[in-house]
């Protein structure tokens, strides 16, 4: 009996042995030699981030923290969706409100995507104004793919609609503005330049604080404005508005507005408060009036030419990413806009309040009038959401 159950011993051993080689002769062992290879690496920055007291536990944990983490990757290359990477452009630093908006979409974008696409995000106007972006982005050189822009600036672009978003006192307060991003008329403002063939398309809104007046010398009054040269964009609104002012519009580049109004080219411009801070204005124009004339709405745009090449898994992750951010912006837009205006007069800045905007509102009404007239009814729908 003892030389029987040693002989089947043997045998089943030697069964084992020769199913363990056929396994390997298949080639299936080679996938596992992958995975052992990239494993360390994984594992390896779990354990970097994992608590002490989590030590212990940490061999059996990171597989599965590591396999939920690289999930959205593994999707995307599974989907076959391309690497491609979009060059964005801002023309305002980084640590202002639309700055933080950028950055906030990028991230988002590119997690949601599973790295599939990654967002190269210039900053601080390194790629020309707004105007001088669009028309790169709308010039076929395909440098830039995506831009957060100020409404207005969709005038000249196809976005008829948007210009109603830069109309002198048309928001009364955050509330009303956020009241429209959120109605049906938003999304139509964001189609209108792509519907009308210009090539571009928006993709969600932001803002930048409500935009105020800023010079070199104190001004308590409309009166003070007149003879004053008064920075403006290309923008006909913008324009109308300095001349029912009394000022006169002197169109400068915005990279060269802190030296334009150092040597006296320009006596003041206009910009939201954190703008007006973090590009040094204050420095050098330190009179800041909080008229308030308009609420900086912004949009972030995308050729159509980079959206039409994203798959639809991708397009849906730039939607979802767009979403975030907008509601971001909306989080932190109040609260740091306080802040920085707190900063300023902690700094001896002379900020003048505005107690009546009555007057200011009087010397707009052309501006107001002729840039409103042939879309009457769509402008007073924007008006009744303060309601």
């Amino acid at each position: 009996m003892l030389k029987k159950k040693l002989l089947s011993l043997v045998l089943a051993g030697t069964m084992v042995l020769s199913m363990t080689a056929c396994g390997l002769s298949g080639g299936q062992a080679a996938a596992p030699a992958a995975d052992s290879a990239a494993a360390p690496e994984a594992d390896t920055a779990a354990e970097a981030e994992a608590p002490a007291e989590d030590a212990a536990p940490a061999e059996d944990a990171a597989p599965a923290e590591d396999a939920a983490a690289e999930a959205p990757a593994a999707d995307a290359a599974a989907a076959g969706d391309p690497a491609v990477t979009l060059v964005m452009a801002e023309v305002n630093p980084l640590d202002t409100i639309v700055g933080q908006m950028d950055t906030k979409f990028k991230e988002e974008v590119e997690k949601l995507s599973g790295g599939s696409i990654t967002i190269d995000l210039q900053a601080s106007g390194v790629l020309g104004s707004e105007n001088d972006v669009l028309d790169a982005m709308l010039g076929g050189a395909g440098t830039i793919q995506l831009s957060r822009i100020s409404a207005f600036a969709l005038t000249n672009y196809g976005g008829h609609k948007s210009t109603l978003l830069s109309i002198p006192y048309t928001f009364v307060d955050r509330n009303h503005f956020w009241n429209f991003v959120h109605s049906d008329m938003a999304a139509e403002f964001l189609r209108e330049p792509s519907d009308n063939g210009s090539g571009i398309r928006g993709l969600f809104y932001g803002e930048e604080g409500f935009r105020h007046f800023f010079t070199t010398k104190p001004v308590e009054k409309v009166e003070d404005f007149k003879g004053m040269k008064i920075r403006v964009s290309n923008d006909p609104v913008m324009t109308g508005m300095v001349e029912g002012l009394g000022a006169s519009p002197t169109v400068v580049d915005f990279g060269e507005l802190y030296s334009a109004i150092q040597t006296g080219v320009v006596d003041g411009a206009e910009q939201p408060t954190a703008n007006y801070q973090s590009n040094g204005f204050n420095e050098v124009a330190p009179n800041f009036i909080l008229d308030g004339h308009t609420l900086g709405a912004v949009q972030v745009v995308i050729t159509d030419e980079a959206w039409n090449s994203l798959t639809e898994a991708q397009q849906q992750a730039m939607t979802e990413a767009s979403q975030i951010a907008s509601d971001y912006c909306h989080e932190i837009s109040e609260e740091a806009e306080n802040k920085v205006l707190q900063e300023l007069k902690d700094s001896g800045c002379n900020v003048v309040e505005v107690a009546d905007k009555t007057p200011w509102q009087e010397a707009c009404k052309k501006v107001i009038e002729e840039n409103t007239s042939d879309q009457a009814e769509l402008y007073q729908k924007i008006l009744d959401l303060a309601k």
